[in-house]
Formats: C-alpha cells, sequence, structure tokens
C-alpha cells in the first residue's frame, strides 16, 4: 500500500487551524486504506467537471428505502420534466444489501422487452410491502446448514424469470457471504459481462443477498459454484464497496480519480428496535445497525471537505422498524416520519450533528444535482461513464474492472 506524502513546514504556528489540517491527513489516509491505494486524492478544491453518481440501499426490511426511493423518483420526474423516467436512468452504479439489493434488482434490471427497468420506485414499494415477510422474515434455527427453496426464491423467480446479472442497466453491486470460501461475496455487472462464470441469475443474486440460512448458488455456466447467506449479515451499508469499486475501475470510470468526482446517497433503513430479546436475529440486526453506521462514519470522513455536496446519507434517527411503533403507525407512516425529520451528518471524530435541513430536503437537493450532471452529459466531449455492455469482448484486456480485486476482504470472481 502506498504511503500518502504529505509536505509541511517544520513548525505549525500556534494559530494554525489543526482540525482542518488533521481533516485533510485522516482523509488522505482514510482514502488510500480504504478505497484502494492506487487512487491519487487531491486536495484542491476546484474538481473536474464530471462526477459518477452512486445509489446506495442498506439491508432491513426494505419499506423505509423503498418509500424514500418513490419520493425520488416523483422529485427526478418533476425537476427533469418527464413524468416517465426511471430511477435508473440519474444513475451509474447501484449497490444494495439484504431487501435493499432486490430493491436495486428490481429498479436497475431491464426487463426481457425493452431497454426500460422491469418496475418503478411505486412498484418496487408494492412488491416490497406485499413480500416483505418472505424477504426478511427469520425463521427459527432448524437443524443442518441447508434449508428448502423458500418463499422468497420462489417470488423472486417469478419476477425475474431467467434475466440474470448482464440484464442489468448500469453497474450493480449486491453483497452475500460466501461460506466455501468464508469471505464476503460481491455479485457484480462488470464482472459477469467479463466472463460467464462470474454470471448469475439476478432471482438467485437476491435470494442470496436475503438468505438467512446457507443457500447454493451456481453461476449460469455452472463454473462457479457458491453457498451463500445474507449480505445483512456481512455488509448492512455496501457504500465503501461501490466507492472502492468506482475508483478502482478505470475502464468504465476513466475520469473519476477521486471523492471529489462522486455523488452519492446511502438510503438507510431505519434503527433496530429489538427491545430486550436475546435472540439469535435480533443480536445479528444490532450488529449490522452498528457496521451500518461505522460504514457511514468512515465514507464522511474519506469525502472531508465534499462531505456536505458530494454525500448524502438518509436514515432515521430514533425511528425503530420493529415493536410497537410499527404495528401502530404502519412503516409506510414510518418512512415519511422519517423524511420530515432533521438530517443527520456524520462528523470528523465528534460524531453526528443535526443539520437545518430535512432528509426529505436532502432528497430535494440530491435530485437536482444528479439532474444538473445528466445535463452537463449532454454537451460533454469527455464521457464521464463508459459502460460495458453485452458482446463488448474484455479477452485482451490488460486489466479487468472486477469490483472484489481492489478489497482484501471480500472474494473476488476468480474461477
Amino acid at each position: 500500500m502506498a504511503a500518502a506524502t504529505l509536505s509541511a513546514p517544520p513548525m505549525f504556528p500556534e494559530t494554525h487551524d489543526v482540525d482542518k489540517l488533521t481533516n485533510k491527513i485522516f482523509s488522505i489516509l482514510e482514502n488510500k486504506f480504504l478505497f484502494g491505494c492506487n487512487v491519487q486524492h487531491h486536495l484542491s478544491s476546484t474538481s473536474p467537471p464530471g462526477k459518477v453518481r452512486i445509489l446506495s440501499i442498506d439491508a432491513g426490511d426494505g419499506i423505509l428505502a423503498a418509500k424514500t426511493l418513490l419520493n425520488f423518483q416523483s422529485i427526478l420526474r418533476r425537476k427533469s420534466g418527464n413524468p416517465t423516467a426511471h430511477i435508473a436512468d440519474f444513475f451509474d452504479v447501484v449497490t444494495g444489501a439484504g431487501a435493499g439489493g432486490v430493491l436495486a434488482a428490481l429498479l436497475f434490471t431491464r426487463a426481457k422487452e425493452g431497454t426500460a427497468p422491469i418496475f418503478t420506485a411505486d412498484q418496487s414499494l408494492k412488491f416490497i410491502v406485499d413480500n416483505c415477510r418472505k424477504l426478511t422474515h427469520h425463521s427459527p434455527w432448524t437443524s443442518g446448514v441447508f434449508r428448502r427453496r423458500s418463499k422468497a426464491e420462489k417470488v423472486l423467480k417469478k419476477v425475474f424469470g431467467d434475466l440474470t446479472l448482464k440484464d442489468t442497466v448500469k453497474a450493480v453491486l449486491i453483497p452475500c457471504y460466501d461460506l466455501r470460501t468464508g469471505a464476503p461475496f460481491l455479485f457484480s455487472r462488470a464482472d459477469a459481462l467479463e466472463m460467464d462464470g462470474c454470471d448469475f441469475m439476478m432471482a438467485g443474486v437476491c435470494g442470496a443477498t436475503v438468505a438467512v440460512r446457507a443457500m447454493e448458488l451456481k453461476s449460469t455456466d455452472g463454473t462457479k459454484k457458491l453457498v451463500a447467506v445474507g449480505g445483512e449479515v456481512v455488509m448492512s451499508n455496501p457504500t465503501a464497496a461501490a466507492i472502492t469499486h468506482v475508483l478502482n475501475n478505470k475502464q468504465e470510470f476513466p475520469l473519476c480519480k477521486g471523492v471529489e468526482d462522486l455523488l452519492v446517497v446511502s438510503i438507510g433503513n431505519g434503527e433496530s428496535n429489538s427491545g430486550m430479546s436475546s435472540s439469535p436475529a435480533a443480536f445479528v440486526k444490532i450488529a449490522a445497525d452498528g457496521a451500518a453506521d461505522m460504514v457511514d462514519q468512515a465514507v464522511s470522513m474519506a469525502f472531508g471537505e465534499w462531505r456536505t455536496s458530494n454525500y448524502v446519507r438518509i436514515q432515521g434517527n430514533g425511528i425503530g422498524i420493529g415493536g410497537v411503533a410499527v404495528r401502530e403507525k404502519g412503516k409506510e407512516m414510518l418512512a415519511d416520519e422519517m423524511l420530515g425529520q432533521k438530517n443527520v451528518e456524520s462528523i470528523l471524530f465528534k460524531g453526528k450533528k443535526l443539520v437545518e435541513y430535512t432528509n426529505m430536503e436532502k432528497v430535494e437537493m440530491f435530485a437536482g444535482e444528479v439532474i444538473k450532471e445528466q445535463e452537463r452529459r449532454k454537451n460533454s466531449i469527455l464521457p464521464t461513464v463508459l459502460l460495458k455492455n453485452l458482446g463488448t469482448n474484455m479477452g485482451n484486456s490488460p486489466c479487468r474492472s472486477s469490483s472484489a480485486t481492489t478489497i482484501s476482504t471480500l472474494s473476488s470472481c476468480q474461477l
């Protein structure tokens, strides 16, 4: 790993802004460690034109995130003047874990006939509401490692049919945990387009990321085999994985040099409300919530001075996703309450603070930024994004765009 080099005078005056310097140093180190050793992070406040737009969706039951995305879609349609626009039209990369991965797949997988995604945001919300228990229900532990085909797999097969990772419209990243290798695994469109051994059925991908018990999964050509459990266990907030993928994938994102070249929105799924429960499922949920907050803190610190302009985290503050509150209000009403709350930002070495804008206002502002980037690209000579398409031959490429090759704790799609 390359070390960051900082040139500084030997002595600092007492009035020097130490906090600002510490922020810059930590931002460099964080990017070097978390997002790849070959990334050159620039401290200049002047960013080159063009930003890669990333949507990240946390694990959870999916309803709070789905309702947020429905509002996001409405704003994008209004601001763009296109009443039939899809979420996928305004993002270059999507990542999601657990039910968030299912949402990502619904919104970014191409229908068998045509070029539009199979579901709009409102259809996705209805699907998640109707099938929430099937997708996220933690059934009691039984003997043996494997279990019969679940209700989740059946309903996912009905929606996705024979569609695979190659049928997604933008860069898609969905995690699970592979018991064969004992490491997280990231399903990736980029990998699928490079090798058939990395292409998986979308129904299987979604089944793997929500699985509460081990399930066997094979690539479309049968050469790659996984024994998968859900993405919530290892990557409840997949934002960092998506950022790493972009910064180390120069084939598809050739002009992206650092976090200043990104626009990232990370959508949470509410906080756990397990009460005094000591069940395994409750402990897993608590651990997942803690991990999601840690990722938010790390990403926020990595963005440094671009934290407020290029990174937005939408998450309920003190709103649980279980228990009495849900029974009394319903999750869609809780989602509206979450969007009406003041937004919370992670501050370097200082925890979190409430900002002046609500979550809904942050969504509105971020929608304006992604549309601005969309309009900028219409007159741009240099492409910000060069996504691979079906039929692209990568056999002679000197380097792969694998989503996992730059993260030491992730399994890459190696045969």
